[in-house]
């Protein structure tokens, strides 16, 4: 089986799509699948075509982001019109896209239809984007409901990451078939991380609270630092990931006097990260916006205490009270308010760590969620055999 993949970003850059398009590259390659990849040359130190994989080839078109997070193609470059040329002279056997609101899946809608192949759609969003002001957020309304409906109407079979992500994929499109199908996590790479002790042995009187993600827009990491700024007892704030808004969230922290306070790391490799996640007490995940927040997951791995905001498939990774804490966006107070709950209380820390732990071990195996796809294949595999 060939299968052809339009991704709108793709490892070395970092984040929750990345990490489940290349382990689901990676597993379903196991299965005797040849997968290529055509996604953006970003960030541009990354090779322009690799081998990631057996059977996993990466093609790295010419890319820039007109808005932080989106990416378009250089259409002005001939590379770009010479690699998609080279991609139409292929015959795969599917088309595969990830996420509506990206150009890639556009791609992937004119390549199906031209080559008249089945494509299958995973939807990782299940809100509309929500960006850093009102104007640029209901411009992306409107391209959600002309391209994202578009992009999820079109395709022949639609797979969401999370029980929410479908409710809003059935909200564009009423009616729609909607599968769920969990990522899997790699469980064994986050317990073989190495806790980063001594980082630990610099704040030894500290509660820790992280924040790991890219620093973009919608993430809500300045509603952490204001939450965290009345806050009398000794903690230490550290943000892991870099971003275009890092520079806003420095100058708040200046702003604010809390430069004693927050340590950014920037940009971590994944084991750094885990190893930063081990020696925490707290994970706060505030963001506006999520499919299914793999870094959740992660940290509840890591057996940490989560507060999360209640928002997309947050709730199907963890319990409100029992393996970990959602508020409400945006809400600044209430996140103040479980902060210091959780700093006074660490034997509550402990008992929703390891409930955490417990309830998303066996929830995310890359192994079912393939079978799953696998068994999607052959069914769009059988239907167009029978349409002949």
């Amino acid at each position: 089986m060939k299968i052809l993949i339009f991704c709108p970003y793709y490892p070395p850059h970092i984040g929750g799509l990345e990490s489940h398009a290349d382990e689901f590259n990676k597993y379903l390659s196991l299965s005797e699948v040849d997968i290529t990849v055509f996604t953006p040359h970003l960030p541009t130190e990354s090779t322009e075509e690799e081998i990631r994989y057996k059977g996993v080839r990466i093609i790295r078109f010419p890319a820039f982001e007109i808005i932080p997070n989106y990416p378009l193609p250089k259409f002005w470059k001939i590379k770009f019109w010479k690699l998609f040329k080279d991609l139409l002279k292929q015959r795969p056997d599917f088309v595969v896209s990830r996420t509506r609101f990206f150009n890639t899946s556009l791609l992937a809608l004119f390549y199906a239809k031209f080559k008249r192949i089945n494509w299958l759609h995973i939807e990782h969003g299940s809100d509309f984007v929500k960006l850093n002001s009102r104007f640029k957020s209901a411009l992306a309304k409107v391209y959600d409901y002309i391209f994202g409906r578009l992009v999820i109407w079109s395709s022949d079979k639609i797979v969401a990451n999370s029980e929410a992500s479908a409710e809003f994929c059935r909200k564009l499109v009423k009616g729609l078939d909607c599968d769920v199908i969990y990522r899997g996590v790699e469980i064994e790479k986050i317990e073989n991380s190495q806790p980063a002790l001594e980082i630990k042995k610099r704040y030894p009187d500290d509660t820790i609270i992280t924040f790991a993600g890219r620093l973009i827009d919608g993430k809500g990491v300045d509603d952490l630092i204001r939450a965290a700024k009345d806050i009398k007892e000794n903690y230490r704030i550290f943000i892991v990931g870099d971003g275009p808004q890092r520079k806003n969230l420095e100058k708040l922290v200046n702003e604010t006097e809390m430069n004693d306070r927050i340590v950014f790391f920037g940009h971590k490799n994944f084991e750094e990260t885990m190893g930063i996640l081990k020696i925490s007490d707290i994970f706060v995940n505030p963001s506006y916006t999520e499919g299914l927040p793999t870094v959740v997951i992660e940290a509840g791995l890591c057996a940490k205490a989560i507060i999360a905001t209640d928002v997309g498939g947050t709730r199907e990774i963890i319990e409100d009270g029992k393996s970990g804490i959602l508020i409400q966006q945006k809400n600044i107070d209430s996140l103040k308010d479980r902060i210091e709950f959780l700093i006074k209380n660490p034997e509550i820390r402990l008992r929703l760590g390891e409930n955490a732990y417990k309830e998303i071990k066996n929830k995310f195996d890359w192994i079912i969620s393939i079978n799953k796809y696998l068994k999607i294949f052959k069914i769009l595999c059988s239907q167009k055999t029978s349409d002949i």
